[in-house]
């Protein structure tokens, strides 16, 4: 369904997770974020890219290699697809395809596209390498913490920044490694101010246009994180805070080893 929509920006977000696909669209490019769910969900994507893309180029941009992110790259196989040097090497790939596999066969899911791990076209190696997409200029922002592989999206001009799993307003972090998610933390805060961000489209949850909003969700994260450091004992302000916090209690308890060691 449509989350959030405006003159260039058409949000989907899946019943899964609150997980979301951006289409930005351009006068010569269609830029699509990591397609998922559901093969309905993205029949509709699909149909909507249809409907707009005219003489169009589709590029699709892979925030990280989870594999709810990557599960219908096989439905876009004439798309030129960007994703960080990290995810192209990532050593696991196949872990990543049996996840997807797992839990198409627990859910007894038929998709009409090959599974596959994206071959990515355009790699981004720097922390802000900047790339034109037609005559869209991307600016791309390593982040690394929740994944090592994980990227952020600045397109200026539209004041956007793609977040991948990044400042969600339904989850806490995810951690991989956590210096480098304070690190990232404090790289998006910088960029938000800086870009001078006006729409921001998290991995999961609510798009937002508040600066305040945007603002207090870098402070929260921030804030759980340094806590963890501390072992200080958050669960109650997590379940006042994220009303699917029932759901995310084994995150919460896999974020606390990983600080801990």
């Amino acid at each position: 369904m449509h989350q959030f929509t405006n003159e260039n920006i058409t949000v989907f977000q899946s019943v899964l997770y609150q997980t979301t696909s951006a289409v930005v669209k351009t006068k010569q490019a269609i830029i699509l974020t990591d397609p998922n769910w559901l093969p309905n969900e993205i029949d509709e994507i699909k149909a909507y890219i249809r409907s707009i893309i005219g003489g169009r180029k589709l590029f699709i941009i892979y925030t990280h290699s989870d594999y709810d992110h990557i599960i219908a790259a096989g439905a876009f196989p004439n798309a030129t697809t960007i994703a960080s040097e990290a995810f192209v090497n990532r050593p696991d790939k196949e872990k990543v395809l049996e996840e997807i596999h797992q839990f198409d066969a627990q859910y007894y899911i038929q998709r009409d596209y090959p599974i596959i791990y994206p071959t990515i076209d355009i790699v981004i190696k720097e922390d802000g390498q900047t790339v034109d997409l037609e005559d869209a200029s991307c600016t791309f922002y390593l982040a690394p913490g929740h994944t090592q592989d994980g990227l952020f999206t600045v397109m200026e001009h539209y004041g956007v920044l793609l977040a991948g799993d990044y400042l969600s307003d339904v989850e806490f972090p995810f951690i991989e490694d956590l210096k480098s998610y304070k690190n990232t933390l404090q790289k998006a805060a910088a960029i938000i101010s800086d870009k001078k961000i006006q729409t921001l489209v998290p991995g999961h949850g609510q798009v937002t246009n508040d600066f305040i909003e945007m603002q207090k969700r870098v402070d929260e994260s921030m804030l759980y994180l340094n806590n963890l450091s501390k072992g200080i004992d958050q669960e109650e302000a997590l379940r006042n805070q994220y009303p699917f916090y029932n759901g995310l209690k084994d995150m919460h308890e896999s974020n606390k080893k990983i600080a801990s060691t």
